[in-house]
């Protein structure tokens, strides 16, 4: 017999999600977050992976190579600010399906490019639908995960997805550089990113809209319906709501202006975060686009820079699964600060290490590092802001860490081949070091809380209830 409901005494669904202990229904919607996310990220990497491979194939010089690096990130940059705006209108669901349409069309022509022209059009397609992707994900789990376990659930799906990383890695490896059906082995793995993209797509058209986003556009019986698919999947295991007086908690009624991201309290969230996020890729990118050069310039062949490459990338999936054991035991903006001085002094080291136990040691231990940044930061930064402008926010932010990863290539080659590793790494400490004492000094205490409270429409940030009857849910008994 269908479980019966409890009561929700007048709460509005934030509270009401907000109490849920995490189920199998929240555990399905991360499944397939992370499925696209896997497909994701495999794009990210994949001209890096590629790069070599690529400039001996279409002759390309520094300037070519910086705009074939930099391409994905000038259509991420444009899919970044205007899909995720779109997010907050239209709602999660239609813009995911969006952003799969303009990625899985980008990296099919590109699988088929002839020259280098045709191929930076389709990477700059493919990046349109890479830039909105980002945002939507971290919009969209922090709308429907409950607070005490938002950054572990949310780092899953990132951990799932950043294997993709050596995935791509050791593809590279295998077929890069040969021919398969007497097809060039890049084009397939290009091939191989659509058909991922087409899969995904298939798959999250099951996906329910975020009941936060209908509440707060007005859709009253539709967020009510999604919330009860949630909290039957709770009740089924063995869940009763807490007892006592509901808290109060003033939800958003209207859509705000995007005006309110540079007004009091938002304002010093928008400059740190935007100082994260241009800051934070000057390492995070410029390693996988200057890594296989600055090993190639020290010597090594191609096939060693990429074998060192694919080694130093395991600490992608690892540092992304490490995230998961510590978000919610420390605090964020600790976590965000900590990873990237970690980063720093790890890349000094991949810089500056000559023989390749140290290369690939100093590679791995800054992916790993790298990764526990970026699960903390995305979480930390979906973290900040009201739902209405949840994905708008936190597409500007992203679109300025595309602006900065475009701009990288530009200036990061020039440096290693006129001044080499070390200054090159030298420089991406430096800016990695930046936010991390900002974060440090300026930054919001968010772990464990309501993203209502932290964003200030909720009047109390008092700590969530105790879940109850949660037994056999993993993490979050």
């Amino acid at each position: 017999m269908p479980q019966s409901l409890p009561p929700h005494g007048g709460l509005s669904v934030a509270a009401r999600l907000n109490r849920l202990p995490v189920t199998g229904a929240h555990k399905r919607l991360v499944f397939v977050v992370a499925l696209g996310n896997f497909f994701e990220v495999y794009e990210w990497f994949v001209s890096a992976v590629l790069a070599t491979k690529l400039v001996a194939t279409f002759n390309l010089g520094v300037f070519e190579l910086s705009l074939l690096l930099s391409s994905v990130f000038v259509g991420a940059f444009v899919g970044a600010a205007v899909i995720g705006r779109l997010s907050d209108r239209i709602g999660r669901r239609k813009a995911y399906m969006l952003t799969l349409g303009f990625y899985s069309l980008g990296t099919l022509g590109c699988a088929f490019a002839p020259d280098l022209w045709t191929l930076l059009l389709f990477r700059f397609i493919a990046g349109v639908g890479l830039g909105g992707e980002l945002p939507v994900t971290d919009a969209y789990l922090g709308d429907v995960l409950p607070p005490r376990k938002r950054g572990y659930y949310a780092a899953w799906a990132y951990t799932a997805a950043y294997l993709a990383v050596p995935f791509v890695g050791f593809l590279g490896m295998l077929i890069a550089d040969g021919t398969l059906a007497g097809v060039s082995g890049w084009r397939w793995m290009f091939a191989i990113g659509a058909l991922g993209a087409v899969i995904t797509f298939f798959v999250r058209r099951g996906l329910p809209e975020s009941p936060r986003w209908l509440a707060s556009v007005g859709r009253a019986a539709e967020a009510d319906e999604v919330t009860r698919i949630f909290e039957r999947a709770a009740v089924a295991n063995g869940w009763t709501p807490p007892e006592g007086p509901a808290e109060p908690e003033a939800a958003e009624t209207k859509a705000l202006p995007v005006r309110t991201i540079f007004r009091a309290p938002y304002t010093r969230r928008t400059v740190l975060m935007g100082m994260l996020w241009i800051l934070a890729p000057v390492g995070y990118y410029g390693f996988s686009n200057v890594a296989t050069l600055a090993l190639a310039q020290k010597g090594h062949t191609v096939t060693d820079s990429l074998m060192y490459l694919t080694l130093s990338f395991v600490g992608y999936p690892l540092g992304s699964y490490l995230s998961m054991v510590i978000m919610e035991r420390l605090e964020r903006k600790w976590f965000v600060a900590a990873s990237l001085a970690g980063m720093a002094v790890f890349g000094i080291g991949y810089g500056s290490a000559g023989s390749a136990v140290t290369i690939v040691a100093c590679g791995f231990f800054f992916t790993l590092t790298a990764n526990l940044m970026s699960n903390s930061g995305r979480v930390y930064q979906l973290e900040q802001f009201p739902t209405s402008l949840r994905t708008t926010s936190t597409g500007i932010l992203y679109s300025l860490s595309r602006l900065s990863a475009v701009a990288a290539p530009f200036y990061l080659i020039p440096i290693l081949y006129s001044h080499g590793p070390v200054a090159v790494f030298g420089l991406v400490a430096m800016a990695l070091l930046v936010p991390a004492l900002s974060l440090a000094v300026w930054g919001v205490r968010t772990t464990g809380l309501p993203v209502e409270a932290i964003a200030g429409t909720s009047p109390a940030p008092s700590p969530v209830p105790a879940q109850t009857g949660s037994a056999g849910l993993g993490p979050n008994t």
